[in-house]
């Protein structure tokens, strides 16, 4: 069996990371790093364990693998294939869109939100405030908004028709599918725009045993709830 270990950052993308390890029932050593509470950022020392500094970072036999995605994938191909749907069908395709996806596509809008967010609070000059304010809300308005609308729209419209992203198995698609609909839930409101089926699939998630393990071991999640 290999030897693992987690760096974990609180309310980041390694919260899935522990939850795929979870549902995969290996061990696992967890290191926990905390954010600067000024800046948010993760610490320094987590360029000690790769150049990006950045969590989550997965060491699996003395080897550093970085990028969530390809960590998840990784981990799936080595430890849990029952989590991936059989090569050449119609859940094998859904899966790999999914993969890509989450980063690629939903996460950039994510991010846009989380730093117009970060602007319209950040501490300026009084006389300021209504120019950065402003200029926070019309991106918002302009491309933020309406990105995320566009984006939680057809995921809704796609977990209308099943319970899980590739259909009726949960699959690893799901663990990498969830930090960008956590986040989208506090950061874009989804579920409070009539989203019935994102609900629904974050209600299911959340129920998990593995989702409700990886909570315990990580400690706090913002987005859990």
């Amino acid at each position: 069996m290999s030897e693992i270990t987690v760096h974990h950052l609180s309310d980041s993308r390694s919260q899935r990371t522990l939850w795929l390890l979870e549902e995969l029932g290996v061990d696992y050593e967890l290191v926990i790093h905390q954010r600067n509470p000024k800046t948010m950022r993760a610490p320094a020392a987590l360029r000690e364990v790769h150049p990006l500094g950045k969590a989550p970072v997965v060491v699996v036999d003395g080897v550093p693998l970085a990028e969530s995605g390809a960590i998840t994938e990784t981990l799936v191909e080595q430890l849990g294939p029952q989590l991936a749907p059989p090569a050449g069908t119609d859940a094998a395709r859904w899966y790999r869109f999914w993969m890509h996806y989450a980063e690629g596509s939903f996460a950039p809008p994510l991010l846009v939100k989380l730093i117009t967010r970060r602007i319209a609070s950040a501490p300026v000059p009084f006389f300021l405030k209504p120019v950065v304010r402003r200029i926070a809300g019309t991106v918002d308005a302009t491309y933020t908004d309406p990105e995320l609308q566009l984006h939680l729209s057809f995921i809704d419209g796609h977990l209308g028709g099943v319970p899980w992203f590739c259909g009726e198995a949960f699959s690893a698609a799901d663990i990498q599918m969830s930090f960008g609909l956590e986040a989208a839930s506090a950061r874009a409101s989804a579920p409070a725009h009539g989203r019935a089926a994102i609900r629904g699939w974050l209600d299911r998630s959340r129920a998990r045993p593995a989702y409700q393990r990886a909570l315990e071991r990580g400690g706090p999640y913002a987005y859990a709830g």
